[in-house]
């Protein structure tokens, strides 16, 4: 009887084991666009680009206006003048040129913040289904990436002393070397 219990307590044990080393794999890409979050998020980024598209076209306009009102006007400026308007009108050309390369940047930021938390909920579901149905390794297909996986060790300690590599002692750069 000892035997049979035994055994049948090995064989869940292999069993266990077993579902442990299920493999799946997930396009999280397709995931993440499937998502309603994202076509919320897309909205928000079309709209926000359309808003940073419009102030550039208005610093532009803003500096086509003040270079016709400075031709118009410059006949009865002083030389002084007009240096500082020259120099208004260059500074909010060189703004308005600027400009796109700043959209760009504030557009990705916006982006990131969006699609941060879009991520982090797909890979809790991933992690929880993974779990719930017992897939010890999950790979993402779009990125080519281990996604989840169980607890393991690392092993570089263990293959330098398998081939003998030794660590080297700390050198403290404040410690001046005696020379003979």
């Amino acid at each position: 009887m000892k035997k049979i219990i035994l055994a049948a307590v090995m064989a869940l044990g292999i069993f266990h084991l077993s579902a442990q080393n299920k493999m799946g794999y997930i396009d999280t890409q397709e995931l993440i666009s499937l998502m309603p979050e994202t076509g919320k998020a897309d909205s928000t980024l079309k709209e926000y680009q359309q808003s940073l598209a419009q102030q550039g076209q208005d610093m532009g306009k803003e500096a086509d206006e003040k270079t016709d009102k400075f031709v118009k006007d410059s006949i009865n400026m002083n030389a002084s003048t007009k240096d500082i308007k020259r120099k208004e009108i260059l500074e909010l050309y060189q703004k308005a040129q600027n400009w796109q390369q700043t959209a760009q940047e504030m557009y990705n930021q916006k982006a990131q913040s969006l699609i941060i938390p879009i991520r982090a909920k797909a890979m809790e579901a991933i992690k929880a289904v993974a779990k719930e149905n017992g897939y010890g390794y999950v790979f993402d297909v779009s990125t080519g990436s281990l996604l989840v996986m169980p607890p393991g060790d690392e092993l570089l300690p263990l293959v330098k002393r398998k081939l003998g590599i030794v660590d080297k002692p700390a050198t403290n750069p404040t410690t001046p070397v005696k020379r003979n």
